[in-house]
């Protein structure tokens, strides 16, 4: 069931609506439309405040019943001390989305005292992302213990007609982020290949985009013998997936996005450890990330060229898997020495990465779950962020910070390309250890010469191994938001 974000006219203390959401911060004190919900609850929220039993922490939550008129429920969010206000609000909303979900909540009513547009839509982003829950496949609840599904939200302001636009953007940038995340939370057997190809075919249908798939046997014609190393020790056809949204200047230089699709890593023949392995269905992030943005750029109709770019397959171990010291030749020409099998990644991407000369691009910007090393550097706060250009690292980096998809720049000195020449051929697909995620861009960037480049690694901020109260265990929806407003950005 589609989730709808609204902005309504109207004060919180008069929403009619199960349950009434209030962005509080850190000392929060009753502004006038604060003072009348307190009237409505009988003194509950400014005695809440007075005696310190909600004090406006990031993530704290408080409920307290409604009056005998208005919303029935209220439930307070704190916003903590923030640096970034549309960030805490689009965190809050998330929250207060979640919480509205488990009390089995039909609809909601959300209420901020800033209502600029960047603040309705932040919070339209969050509430979006908060409804949102995993279920294809597990079975439904027994009939006496089902919830009412959270189906709607209207975020209450003063401005109706200025906010309503703001409020769609936002609802659209998050059904992105929520894609996103169903098709990295499916498993390995139903996300494949060919359902991500389905996927961007569903998309294109949607938003006038045109669609082209290649497999097997295209590929095979266009020499990507680096990405079809990969993928032969799979049955499942490898897919090269296109999505254009060609809504700008026609002649202007497009904007690429490419993702790494991964729909289960094995390690191949370097086979990765048993433990934690189910995980690997999320090495296919990247490419939901694109998959993610190019639907919320569509919803958007935003005005400018954008090419969407994934390669997906498997990497399994069979008598007909790539091996270590298996030398292959790239889209590119260049050939690549495997040293190791479970450095695929890099391996799809650089043919991608290459076939993308074609569009003679403004600006590429590929993501990918492509090293632990990344995680070891960064943990899973920050995505790595490489580049051949610095002007685009600095716009990648402001889009990570308006979106909330946070990135540290990662350095490619030169003299890290030592770490990936080998006697066997001209590169090899890993560095070793040291400096893992940094050989690994280095690697990328062979293939990039001819245009402006990023590489996000995402490891370590694509999905999440605990529930974060703000949003699930799981798939968390990066990097759409940052390709959405770096998009964004350039169309403007």
């Amino acid at each position: 069931m589609d989730f709808r974000v609204t902005a309504r006219r109207g004060q919180p203390d008069s929403a009619d609506a199960p349950l009434l959401i209030l962005a509080l911060a850190k000392g929060a004190t009753l502004t006038p439309a604060l003072a009348a919900v307190d009237n409505a609850l009988g003194g509950s929220l400014k005695r809440s405040l007075d005696e310190k039993n909600f004090r406006g922490a990031r993530d704290e939550t408080l409920f307290l019943a409604g009056g005998a008129k208005g919303p029935k429920r209220v439930l307070l969010v704190g916003l903590g001390s923030p640096e970034n206000l549309t960030a805490a609000l689009r965190r809050a909303a998330s929250v207060g989305a979640r919480q509205a979900r488990k009390t089995g909540a039909a609809s909601l009513a959300w209420y901020a005292d800033e209502q600029s547009d960047a603040a309705v839509e932040a919070a339209a982003v969050g509430l979006t992302m908060g409804s949102w829950e995993y279920t294809t496949t597990r079975s439904a609840p027994p009939e006496d213990e089902r919830k009412a599904e959270l189906e709607s939200a209207q975020i209450l302001v003063s401005d109706e007609a200025r906010a309503s636009s703001a409020a769609q953007r936002g609802a659209a940038i998050g059904a992105g982020m929520n894609l996103a995340r169903q098709l990295s939370m499916l498993p390995g057997n139903i996300c494949t290949p060919e359902f991500l190809a389905s996927t961007a075919r569903d998309i294109a249908k949607r938003h006038g985009m045109r669609a082209e798939v290649l497999g097997r046997k295209e590929m095979e014609a266009e020499k990507m013998g680096s990405f079809l190393a990969v993928a032969q020790g799979t049955t499942q056809d490898p897919k090269l997936i296109v999505l254009e949204h060609r809504k700008g200047p026609a002649g202007s230089k497009p904007v690429v996005l490419v993702g790494k699709g991964l729909c289960f890593d094995t390690g191949g023949i370097s086979i990765k450890a048993a433990q934690g392995m189910e995980a690997m269905k999320f090495d296919m992030c990247g490419a939901a990330g694109v998959l993610g943005a190019m639907d919320a750029i569509g919803a958007l109709n935003l005005p400018i060229n954008v090419i969407g770019l994934v390669g997906s397959t498997t990497n399994m171990p069979s008598g007909d898997a790539m091996k270590p010291g298996d030398v292959v030749q790239s889209h590119l020409g260049k050939w690549i020495e495997i040293v190791n099998t479970d450095a695929e990644g890099r391996l799809v991407l650089c043919d991608v990465l290459s076939y993308a000369r074609r569009y003679d691009p403004a600006a590429v910007i590929d993501a990918a779950t492509l090293t632990g090393a990344c995680v070891v550097a960064l943990g899973h706060t920050a995505s790595g962020v490489f580049g051949n250009d610095q002007s685009l690292v600095d716009e990648v980096l402001a889009a990570g910070r308006s979106s909330g998809d946070t990135g540290w720049q990662l350095p490619l000195f030169d003299d890290y390309k030592d770490l990936i020449l080998t006697d066997a051929a001209d590169i090899k697909n890993t560095g070793g250890r040291a400096a893992g995620a940094i050989s690994a861009a280095m690697f990328l960037k062979e293939f990039t010469e001819t245009y402006p480049w990023v590489h996000l690694d995402i490891a370590g901020t694509a999905y999440s191994e605990t529930d974060l109260g703000f949003i699930a265990k799981g798939p968390t929806g990066t990097p759409v938001g940052l390709f959405v407003d770096f998009v964004r950005g350039r169309a403007h």
